[in-house]
C-alpha cells in the first residue's frame, strides 16, 4: 500500500521544533529509523538545533516519554520510533494497542501531532523492507508526515483567526 506522504517530498519548510522519542529494542531497526527520519528533516530545511531526540528502553515507554516531552511545550510535532516483532505469545498484540493508543491519547489530550513511526512487523525482514526496501522508507516518510502535520494544524490555526 503506497502513502500519500512519501520520502520524495522536497518541498523546503521554515524550521521549528520536533521531538524524536526512538525505543532501544530491536536498535539496529530504530536506529536505521531516526536516522532515515533525521535526514529527511534536514533536507527539507529543519535546522539540527532544532531536533531533540530522546531514547527510551523499549515500546512501551515511548506514550510516556511523549507525554512529559509534551508537557514541556518545547515542540511542535513528535515522532516515535520503535520496532515490535510477533513472537510466540500475545505479547505482540498487547505492546502494540499500548503503544498506539497512548500515542494517540497524547496527542488528543496536549494538542501536538504525534507521529507513530513504531514498526510493527511479523518478522524482522518485514522491518527492514520498510527502511528503504519494497516498503520504502518509514522514517523518511514520518518525518514528511510531522512536517506535514504541523503545516496543517498551523493552517487551520491561522483560518479560524
Amino acid at each position: 500500500m503506497q502513502n500519500t506522504v512519501n520520502a520524495e517530498e522536497t518541498s523546503i519548510v521554515s524550521s521549528f521544533p520536533i521531538g524524536i522519542i526512538t525505543s532501544l529494542f530491536n536498535r539496529e531497526i530504530t536506529q536505521a529509523l531516526q536516522e532515515g527520519a533525521i535526514s529527511q528533516l534536514l533536507k527539507r530545511g529543519i535546522h539540527q538545533t532544532d531536533i531533540i531526540s530522546y531514547e527510551v528502553p523499549g515500546a512501551v515507554e515511548i506514550p510516556l516519554a511523549v507525554k512529559r516531552l509534551a508537557l514541556q511545550k518545547q515542540v511542535q510535532s513528535i515522532i516515535t520510533f520503535g520496532s515490535v516483532i510477533r513472537g510466540e505469545t500475545s505479547h505482540y498484540d498487547v505492546v502494540c494497542q499500548m503503544v498506539s493508543q497512548g500515542c494517540m491519547q497524547v496527542s488528543l489530550e496536549y494538542n501536538i501531532p504525534v507521529l507513530f513511526g513504531v514498526l510493527t512487523t511479523e518478522n524482522e525482514e518485514q522491518a527492514w523492507d520498510r527502511l528503504g526496501g519494497k516498503g520504502g522508507h518509514k522514517g523518511k516518510d514520518v518525518a514528511n508526515a510531522a512536517i506535514m502535520m504541523h503545516q496543517t494544524l498551523r493552517d487551520i490555526e491561522i483560518g479560524y483567526k
